[in-house]
């Protein structure tokens, strides 16, 4: 069974949920390093309102919120850039971002080694703040429509990525741990609230940038579309004031020096340990209680033991990535799926990114609810509800998150207009005549296939199915109009959508067979296109792109793609004359033609008729699967850290820290993997994550379960009980218990 143990470590901070990933506790940490040269005289800081908080705290505080809305704030609309900016592909845009992602939970283990055996946290925290600046000009500048093409912007934002991935992930274990230094040790308590304070800060700036930056994408325009430069460049600006405020405390920090990096000497030890055991494998030489003792002819004994500790809570890390591959979806594939569905709810119009603002506010919600109330009134109904047993359950929640996005993607493919079979066209008349049109359709055989009356400017959505006799087909088009009667023949093609245009030419009528695009616009975007009725010919400007041409005398334009919104003045020339149309509301998915008509008493006007309808699933429809996944993410991430935490000796938490970092990067990459290989469609591919994540959770249980947890007094026990053995030069490695 999975026992719930016993710690005296200190219990996780609620409010550091939504940076669950990066954790409580730090690889940069002066009280779990080797110890160094003797550091000098600790001077006394001034207090913050006469508390027992450094004054330099607040600094640390300010730069944390102002850092985590850039980052949050940048990433919130990163999909949707890459999307329709740069015009990527869907699977091509969620690779990107989870390499993104990935990169910056590798790069806190160079910050960690940058700081503990260089520069020191302080130094560390300004240079890379630099390189962090200098990726978010890039990446705003990447932004600009009018700066080069296509080819610079993609090297731009990819460069900008790198360096923000860089500047981000570096400083990551180093300022929290920074914060910790400025206390003095009497005032461990102040110093415990403190990490309240900044986990705080760090879910206030994601909350607040995850809801602004995707208003300042979407109802902002610039350069004529999503002003995605004022979307990166906003939290660029927040980067900027939050090294100045880093840089404005210099004068106050105690800035202890680098005392060597604990995670370069556990690798180390493993590796000599594998090494020395490769270069001794003969059956003369015996054999050791366990691999790592073949590290003792160089390592202090008490560091191997605790090298073991650790080992064998890395060993329960191996499931772990496959929980944070479904977790760091929100920002990829759930932001896609929000995209395709009908973001109005009524009182606000909620843009599809920013839908992520529920993760930041449910953790708010659920840490206290889930301590305060689920746990305990599950402890009281006699329930062993363990560490494990906690993170496993999480396993499962997140599974069901995924299958009810499943089960809402399902439900959006529904919503697609239907396509005819084999044999089959569908047909819509459009009559822009003056007066009512009878129109009948025979086949080969003057078989009749259709007889409709249709109104002048009569606005229908539904198409009418005829059945070919062949793949191929001419039909015979009968068209009645007062005391005229028309015969047109055109010729069609099987699993086609066609659409009969008919008007008045002088006193008699003309018609002509259009073929319609027949599909619904990908991603939630919006297809329109335009009959002019006028006399001369005319372009339409549309967005930054080329403008749309339209020749005279119902001449009929190509098809373009254009973002969901309203346009309420659409720039139109034509040789002698320059005016503006009201387009209207455009909503999500919808197939639109405008007829372009001047009317004597109306003047210029654009006549909207929906081909295919709006998309009407609700964005709200995926409330459900976001409370599911934060529920799992509380459950799973917080308890694992705790756990974690309590299992490992003090030495090895910074070792700890660092592994868990990896497994988040690790799960990004399973992410960018399955999104360019797997070739599934949408709804299926998150029937496929679900169902990993369930095997890879049925492989924790049973991993978990013959797991013996270790009591907290027993952690440290051997360690207590050795003589430090001094060599030469070589100190004691055994550290004093953190007080995080």
């Amino acid at each position: 069974m999975l026992e719930e143990r016993e710690s005296k470590e200190p219990a996780m901070n609620p409010f550091q949920k939504n940076e669950s990933k990066e954790t409580l506790f730090s690889p940069v940490s002066t009280e779990e390093m080797l110890p160094g040269p003797p550091s000098p005289p600790k001077k006394s800081t001034p207090k913050l309102f006469g508390s027992s908080y450094p004054l330099s705290i607040a600094f640390i505080v300010v730069n944390e919120f102002c850092e985590r809305f850039s980052y949050y704030g940048m990433k919130a609309v990163l999909t949707l850039y890459f999307l329709y900016f740069l015009h990527w592909n869907e699977d091509t845009s969620t690779s990107v971002y989870h390499a993104f992602s990935s990169l910056c939970y590798f790069t806190p283990i160079l910050g960690a080694a940058i700081a503990d055996s260089w520069l020191g946290k302080f130094k560390t925290i300004i240079y890379l703040s630099l390189v962090y600046v200098l990726g978010h000009v890039f990446k705003s500048l990447g932004a600009i429509p009018i700066l080069g093409g296509k080819m610079l912007h993609t090297i731009l934002s990819l460069v900008g990525l790198s360096l923000i991935a860089l500047g981000t992930g570096g400083i990551k274990p180093c300022v929290a741990a920074f914060g910790g230094d400025q206390f003095e040790e009497e005032h461990a308590e102040a110093r415990t609230r403190y990490f309240s304070v900044f986990y705080l800060s760090i879910n206030a700036g994601s909350l607040i940038s995850t809801f602004i930056t995707p208003m300042l994408r979407g109802d902002v325009k610039c350069f004529g579309e999503d002003c995605y430069a004022l979307a990166f460049g906003i939290p660029g600006l927040l980067m900027v004031l939050a090294l100045v405020v880093f840089a404005m405390g210099s004068k106050m920090y105690r800035k202890p020096p680098p005392e060597g990096n604990i995670v370069a000497q556990v690798t180390k030890c493993i590796w000599f340990a594998i090494c020395n055991r490769f270069r001794n494998r003969s059956e003369d030489i015996p054999k050791r209680q366990h691999w790592l003792d073949w590290a003792a002819e160089k390592y202090p004994k008490h560091l191997i033991m605790d090298v073991k500790a650790l080992t064998r809570i890395l060993f329960l890390y191996i499931p772990l990535p496959m929980f944070w591959a479904l977790l760091d979806q929100q920002g990829s594939r759930w932001t896609l799926q929000a995209n395709k569905m009908d973001g109005d709810l009524g009182f606000f119009v909620l843009q599809p990114d920013q839908m992520q603002v529920l993760n930041p506010f449910l953790v708010l919600v659920f840490i206290p609810l889930f301590d305060l109330v689920i746990y305990r009134l599950i402890s009281k109904c006699g329930v062993n509800f363990s560490s494990l047993r906690k993170m496993a359950v999480g396993m499962i929640l997140a599974c069901l998150a995924f299958a009810v996005a499943a089960l809402v993607e399902i439900k959006i493919n529904g919503m697609i207009h239907p396509q005819p079979a084999s044999q089959e066209i569908f047909l819509q008349v459009l009559n822009l005549a003056d007066g009512e049109i009878e129109v009948t359709v025979q086949g080969n055989r003057n078989n009749p296939l259709l007889v409709e009356s249709i109104s002048s400017f009569q606005n229908t959505t539904h198409y009418s199915k005829l059945r070919l006799e062949t793949k191929s087909q001419d039909l015979h088009f009968h068209l009645k109009y007062n005391n005229l009667s028309v015969h047109n023949e055109y010729s069609v093609e099987e699993k086609n959508c066609y659409q009969l245009v008919v008007h008045e030419n002088g006193e008699s009528l003309s018609s002509m067979l259009v073929k319609d695009t027949g599909i619904k616009p990908a991603n939630g975007m919006t297809a329109i296109r335009f009959i002019n009725t006028l006399h001369k010919d005319m372009n339409i400007s549309l967005d930054a792109n080329a403008p749309l041409s339209v020749g005279k005398d119902y001449g009929v334009s190509e098809y373009r793609t254009v973002q969901r919104g309203k346009y309420p003045a659409v720039h139109c020339e034509t040789e002698d004359n320059v005016f503006s149309l009201n387009l209207g509301q455009l909503d999500f998915g919808t197939t639109y033609l405008f007829v372009i008509t001047n009317i004597t008493n109306r003047g210029l006007q654009a006549w909207k008729a929906e081909d295919i309808p709006a998309n009407k699933l609700s964005i709200a429809w995926q409330l459900p699967q976001y409370v599911l996944v934060t529920a799992a993410e509380v459950m799973f991430s917080v308890t694992g850290l705790e756990f974690s935490y309590s299992q490992a000796p003090s030495s090895m938490k910074s070792v700890l820290q660092a592994a868990w970092l990896l497994t988040v990067a690790v799960g990004n990459i399973i992410v960018l993997i399955v999104a360019q290989f797997s070739g599934l469609v949408q709804w299926a591919e998150f029937v496929l994550f679900s169902c990993l994540l369930l095997v890879v959770c049925l492989i924790f249980s049973v991993m978990g379960y013959y797991y013996v947890p270790l009591k907290s007094e027993g952690i440290h026990e051997a360690t207590e009980k050795q003589i430090p053995h001094i060599q030469g030069n070589m100190i004691n490695l055994e550290t004093k218990n953190t007080r995080l």
